[in-house]
């Protein structure tokens, strides 16, 4: 295959050469006028930009159990004391200094449940780091460097939607642990939905090289600014094959405000209502040239959208001037605008355009109870909240719905071991309703030998008996 491509293009250029070049190429190309311009070069983009771009090192401990010692006749013969032997797990990672006094972010997943964290500056100096804020639906985690008051380098945020697709950025990282690297290459595209990284699937793409360890470094335009943080690669062998996606800047900016304002969680607007994608069979029955927009399912009685008139069938064309092609770039776009003003969001109802203003306000969170399950039972080691609006809207639960939701699950906890999964709706333990987490709590503090257990798992409802 690969010979026959090459011979086709020879032939191709043989035919179409007769020994000079063509008038209109002949003008394209000329000699350098100066000795600049056999020196133009992209090192003093990068000259200003590396010193704010870090490594990151995050270490976590791990119990490391030897399954012999569950064997009593093995413990008695040899005299293994039944401990478990610890062992540290390392990660590595990049991330970006965005503020002067050391703050630095990077990618959840580069930190996630690591009990030290370092960072490593470009001229090789190492601080501790704490975690200031975590954000799992948007994989961005803020850090501080620790015990320094010296002003550090910091980038400055580019305007993410004024990006176009054909600009010229760079990655920079630590790919592999070989050292700060930095990469060239242009957008290939805006707006990836499809990813399934994470909640908000909303990315730029790139062609620059990005490889393992490059998660949490810096995107930046052909001014120095950031216009993403490298988050995920397409690949099939594990290395970069040209396909690359960053976080947008816009998205980064919003999460750390959010850390600057001391708060442990992203604040963001609440619609209050519900959308599904205009399939090509709901784009023909709505009189649509193409599938695009995000169709209104339902709206929550009293939230920002039933406030602001949106009704359901009502279609979603575009917010504040830009268009929305589907949910996720709706999600996205609503995400980023700043709380306690307004959006216009521009719809489509019975094939007539119309513009509605939603208020842009936090989802109700008043009762959320969290707590971990610390009981023998087969919950031992979740983490569960009472379903609130705010609770519903962060894992894409319908907002009507009640019970309690399993938020998060220690590691190798008995609730993991017998296969609850975060997202799970438990509905009743032993015929008993659980409507908050208190409930559940109770519940798990009775002795029992069956545990019938009624549950929701992507919209399904279960039935499961376990032993106690």
């Amino acid at each position: 295959m690969f010979r026959s491509i090459c011979t086709a293009v020879i032939t191709a250029l043989c035919v179409g050469f007769s020994g000079h070049l063509d008038p209109a190429s002949a003008q394209d190309r000329r000699v350098p006028s100066s000795p600049a311009e056999l020196r133009l070069s992209y090192a003093p983009i990068v000259q200003r930009v590396q010193p704010a771009v870090v490594n990151v090192y995050a270490a976590k401990v791990v119990q490391n159990r030897n399954p012999l010692l569950d064997d009593p006749i093995f413990r008695r013969f040899f005299g293994v004391p039944g401990q478990q032997q610890e062992q540290v797990q390392r990660s590595l990672g990049s991330g970006v200094i965005i503020d002067a006094s050391g703050l630095v972010v990077t990618n959840v997943h580069v930190i996630e449940g690591a009990d030290q964290v370092k960072v490593s500056l470009s001229d090789k100096r190492e601080f501790e780091a704490e975690i200031v804020l975590k954000d799992p639906r948007s994989d961005l985690a803020v850090l501080r460097l620790k015990d320094t008051k010296e002003k550090f380098p910091a980038l400055e945020f580019t305007n993410s939607d004024e990006l176009m697709v054909g600009d010229v950025v760079m990655a920079i990282g630590n790919p592999f642990g070989v050292g700060q690297t930095v990469t060239h290459g242009i957008i290939s595209a805006l707006a990836r939905t499809q990813v399934g990284i994470t909640d908000y699937q909303f990315f730029i793409q790139t062609d620059a090289a990005i490889n393992p360890g490059n998660s949490g470094g810096a995107l930046v335009d052909m001014t120095g600014k950031l216009a993403g943080i490298n988050t995920a690669i397409y690949s099939r062998s594990g290395g970069s094959q040209g396909i690359g996606f960053a976080i947008p800047a816009n998205m980064v900016r919003v999460v750390v405000a959010s850390a600057k304002s001391g708060g442990k969680a992203v604040k963001r607007p609440w619609l209050g209502a519900k959308l599904q994608a205009v399939t090509p069979e709901i784009a023909e029955s709505l009189g649509l040239r193409s599938p695009t927009g995000a169709l209104v399912a339902s709206v929550v009685p009293n939230g920002p959208a039933a406030k602001a008139g949106l009704k359901s069938s009502d279609l979603i064309t575009g917010i504040d001037g830009q268009t929305v092609d589907d949910p996720n770039a709706f999600d996205y776009r609503f995400a980023t605008r700043p709380l306690g003003g307004t959006a216009q969001i521009d719809v489509q109802r019975g094939g007539k355009p119309a513009k509605l203003t939603v208020g842009l306000e936090t989802a109700p969170d008043a009762g959320r109870n969290e707590l971990v399950i610390t009981a023998r039972s087969p919950f031992q080691g979740a983490k569960v909240s009472t379903i609130t609006p705010a609770v519903a809207d962060e894992l894409h639960l319908d907002a009507d719905t009640e019970g309690v939701v399993i938020t998060e699950l220690g590691d190798d906890s008995p609730a993991a071991n017998v296969g609850f999964q975060k997202g799970d709706i438990i509905l009743a333990v032993n015929n008993q309703k659980i409507g908050k987490t208190g409930d559940l709590e109770k519940a798990a503090g009775a002795s029992q030998r069956l545990w019938r257990i009624t549950l929701v798992r992507g919209g399904q409802q279960i039935n499961v008996t376990l032993g106690g």
